[in-house]
């Protein structure tokens, strides 16, 4: 029987059980009751005095899973990805963010990972972006988007390639220009010639501050605008005027990332188009296509079709031209290399500025701005495209079902090609915290240096250089390596969710990517005017990128650089050590075998049999050859094995005490021969290039001077001993020089090539052939002998036939050369001379092909190793020669 008191103790047990439950958390809660159920059980069954173990075990069962789904209940949920919306009036925006599950917010909340704005975004607010946050608009844009610079710019790069970038009307800028548009008016006046001009406001938009003149001489001055030329012939459907609202996408400036959308608008004028004159020149319902003019119209038809009223698709467009026999595919590849081209003169100006805005932001990495682009374009009658403007804010307004059709779905495939997650914040934050510490921890260039030299020693001078170089190589390679491979895992998400979008830069084909490339180079270099070179070869190199097994066998060779370095000493390559076995005896017993003779016994491991002792083996003799060893064999390690080794690796040529001298000569010299005689054959497949022409005619044009050499050698004595100077001669044998020590580099495999004692007798021939103001080499066009082989018979020196055979073809490049650089001076001054007496007859030439400018660089130079042996004399640096030897010529 249970006692008395025990039932209040029980009751107050309850109450403070009741009361305190409250308090508790929902998941605690649940909890505590299933432990206050399993005691009350636990304890009503022992005062009954059952054994009830089974229903205990049930009940813990049922408290464990409930804790479980308690638990799973309050799994933390993913932040949704936010979308700033407060700088846009669509409402198409919002509606298509929406479907992606993506908040859209209207207040100004910086922790969105998307701001949308519809008109120009200060570079401040691109600065204080997170990684993981995006923008609608990049800094610099406008060069393109203002109608004067664009003007501008085109104008500017067009000089340089004028048939590249003649998708523009011809432009004047104003008040700037005035003068030189009215010398244009009046040229046009002289000749009877009558063009309508057409004027626009300079950061006008919409159709505002649009009128056409006839007479150019009307046009005022103060007004800040542009004047164009009018397109008076344009290609016409129904027999209205219409142009192409084209939308462009640009992901990315570094590197450069565009998109064309496969489907816009056509949008048609409202009244019939006739050719201007005085009378309609007024009628900006027929001459304009604005769709912000037209729709105040009383012509302009709204329809729900595609195929029909004042705004049409383009795919409508593209059917009509295929009903009436026109080429499409043609047409959309001059508007995509128009697209491009546009883009590549915005991108040194665009690069620039983001760079500007993220300091700090390695190349390649994920672009924090992006923009969708309306380029507006015309077609004529042949249906060339022309650039009339480009829209940085094109209207998502929806006013008619073809708008929501068209912008609806430019918007989805946009959001899909932005990929935005909500890990990114997560990464982003956490790459940008990496970078910092790089950035903070990495050590000084003076640090290191002071930190190798105490390692080092006094080997410093030696290995530091080449270790520091190879160790940043390896750096560089790594990124390579990671830019690479984001670049394809980008490229892959990009092929499977590009949707009606299609990549149109970088091209697929190499021909494009090697002309749109040679285009870029240019505009960095036109419009930075030489500021900013390591952008335009991060540029250079990013369109021309590495293969990721390229990068991988240039990381493994970097590797093996690097292997030479181990705790500051010089470690020659070889094999891999065994784990097992000493690092240095095995590498030394691997040399061994390596220079055994095949007929010298080995033991079962396949070593030779000849042990290592003392600092190395004998290597490379015959057993009989060697001599008998005096020190006694013994396990200890000898001290020179613990000696570092040299601070650099062991020339060819150097003794080495363990080895016989006379084998390791021997070697050496056999060596030296066969590369003095493939170094021999290279210099015989050299050729002088005449700039211009192509071998064979250069070679016609030697032997037009030598069989007329009565006529020409006073001229040509009187131009390489007078007319030029020191300078000037010295640079033509630079042209023969640079070239040869080129061909030695590739030959021997090194870079320092001067202290090759074939470069030093070569520099000898070069010093001859200058000697007594250029006297040396004139004396080589003698018959009488050869003066520059006495330098060789006074010296101490022995001269092999291999090498003078070396020396003699350096000589006959060189007389080349000056016969080269003479006729291409005369023939420059005589066609000087046909342009100057143009109304009389034209002075006679010994050669009829016409030069061409002076001052090009060839594209087969030996400087960078071609696969021809075909030198290039007329380089940048012989511009300045060349100028001046037309002067020297005027007799």
């Amino acid at each position: 029987m249970p006692s008395a008191s025990s039932a209040p103790a029980n009751h107050k047990m309850s109450l403070t059980s009741s009361t305190s439950v409250s308090s508790l958390s929902s998941l605690d809660k649940g909890e505590y009751l299933n432990k206050v159920s399993a005691r009350s059980t636990s304890s009503a069954a022992m005062e009954n005095g059952i054994d009830d173990s089974e229903d205990e075990k049930h009940t813990r069962t049922l408290s464990s899973s409930s804790y479980l789904s308690q638990k799973k209940k309050v799994k933390k949920k993913r932040p949704p990805i936010m979308v700033n919306l407060s700088g846009t009036k669509y409402d198409i925006v919002r509606r298509v963010a929406e479907q992606f599950s993506i908040v859209t917010n209207k207040e100004e909340d910086q922790t969105s990972f998307l701001f949308w704005s519809d008109s120009f975004v200060s570079s401040e607010r691109i600065v204080d972006l997170k990684p993981f946050q995006k923008i609608n608009h990049f800094p610099g844009m406008g060069e393109i988007c203002r109608k004067d610079c664009l003007a501008r710019n085109l104008t500017k790069i067009g000089k340089s390639h004028p048939e590249e970038f003649s998708f523009s009307p011809r432009t004047w800028i104003f008040p700037s220009e005035y003068n030189a548009f009215q010398c244009y008016v009046r040229d046009l006046k002289k000749k009877k010639k009558h063009k309508t001009f057409i004027c626009k406001p300079a950061n006008g938009a919409m159709g505002n501050g649009i009128s056409l003149y006839r007479n150019g001489e009307k046009i005022p001055q103060h007004d800040h605008m542009i004047v164009q030329e009018y397109l008076d012939k344009p290609f016409v459907i129904e027999g209205y005027k219409f142009d192409l609202r084209v939308y462009v996408l640009v992901t990315s400036c570094d590197p450069l990332r565009i998109f064309l959308y496969n489907d816009g608008l056509v949008r048609l004028s409202t009244e019939k188009y006739c050719h201007p004159t005085d009378t309609n020149v007024d009628q900006l319902f027929m001459h304009l296509t604005n769709y912000s003019v037209n729709k105040r119209s009383d012509n302009f038809e709204k329809t729900d079709e595609v195929d029909s009223g004042s705004k049409r698709s383009i795919k409508y467009l593209n059917d009509f031209l295929r009903r009436n026999d026109y080429d499409v595919a043609a047409l959309w590849k001059n508007i995509q290399d128009l697209i491009v081209k546009t883009m590549v003169v915005a991108e040194p100006h665009v690069l620039h500025a983001y760079r500007m805005c993220r300091p700090g932001q390695p190349p390649g990495s994920d672009s924090v701005c992006f923009e969708i682009l309306g380029f507006d374009i015309l077609l004529d009658r042949k249906l060339k495209p022309w650039l009339l403007e480009i829209n940085r804010s094109p209207s998502f307004g929806t006013d008619q079902k073809i708008d929501q059709e068209i912008k609806g779905g430019l918007l989805e495939d946009t959001f899909r090609l932005l990929n935005m997650k909500p890990s990114d914040k997560r990464k982003g934050m956490a790459a940008q915290k990496l970078e910092s510490q790089k950035r903070l921890l990495r050590p000084t260039r003076r640090s290191e240096i002071e930190l190798t030299s105490r390692s080092l020693g006094y080997r410093f001078e030696e290995l530091d250089k080449k270790k520091i170089i190879v160790e940043k190589r390896k750096e560089e390679l790594k990124e390579r390596l990671a830019q690479v491979r984001r670049e394809s895992a980008r490229e892959e998400y990009e092929n499977r969710n590009m949707g009606r979008f299609r990549r149109i830069f970088p091209p697929a084909d190499k021909f494009s990517i090697e002309k749109y490339t040679g285009l870029l180079a240019d505009a960095f270099q036109l419009f930075l005017s030489g500021r900013a070179a390591s952008l335009q070869r991060e540029v250079t190199r990013t369109f021309r990128q590495l293969r990721e097994d390229e990068i991988l066998d240039m990381l493994q060779q970097c590797e093996l650089d690097g292997a030479e370095f181990r705790d500051g000493k010089l470690v020659p390559r070889g094999p891999k050590p065994l784990s097992c076995m000493p690092s240095a005896a095995d590498s030394m017993a691997d040399e061994a075998s390596e220079l055994s003779p095949p007929d010298s016994p080995r033991d079962n491991r396949g070593r030779s049999s000849s042990r290592v002792q003392g600092t190395v083996g004998r290597k490379g003799r015959p057993v009989s050859a060697q001599r008998p060893s005096t020190r006694p064999q013994s396990g200890a390690r000898s001290r020179s094995l613990t000696r570092p080794l040299s601070s650099r690796m062991t020339p060819v040529g150097s003794i080495n005490p363990a080895v016989d001298e006379a084998f390791i000569n021997a070697a050496v010299k056999e060596r030296d021969e066969e590369m003095t005689k493939k170094t021999c054959v290279a210099l015989s497949d050299m050729r002088i290039k005449f700039p211009g022409k192509t071998d064979e005619e250069a070679e016609v044009i030697l032997l037009q001077l030598q069989d007329n050499w009565k006529f020409h050698k006073p001229r040509i004595a009187s131009y390489w001993l007078v007319k030029l100077d020191s300078i000037k001669r010295r640079k033509v044998i630079d042209i023969v020089r640079s070239n040869v020590r080129a061909v030695l580099q590739r030959t021997w495999r090194l870079n320092d090539v001067d202290t090759l004692r074939l470069y030093r007798i070569f520099n000898r021939v070069f010093n001859r052939l200058l000697w007594s103001h250029g006297q040396g080499l004139w004396n080589c066009f003698s018959t009488s002998g050869n003066s520059w082989e006495t330098i060789f018979s006074k010296s101490t020196d022995v001269i092999s036939s291999t090498e003078m055979q070396c020396c003699r073809r350096i000589v006959q490049l060189c007389r080349d050369c000056l016969l080269i650089v003479y006729q291409f001076a005369s023939e420059a001054k005589n066609s000087m001379a046909t342009q100057s007496h143009s109304d009389g007859p034209p002075p006679s030439r010994s050669m009829s092909v016409r030069p061409p400018r002076p001052g090009f660089s060839s594209s087969s130079s030996i400087s960078s190793f071609p696969q021809q042996n075909t030198m290039s004399p007329v380089s940048q640096r012989m511009s300045r020669l060349y100028s001046s030897s037309r002067s020297a010529l005027d007799a």
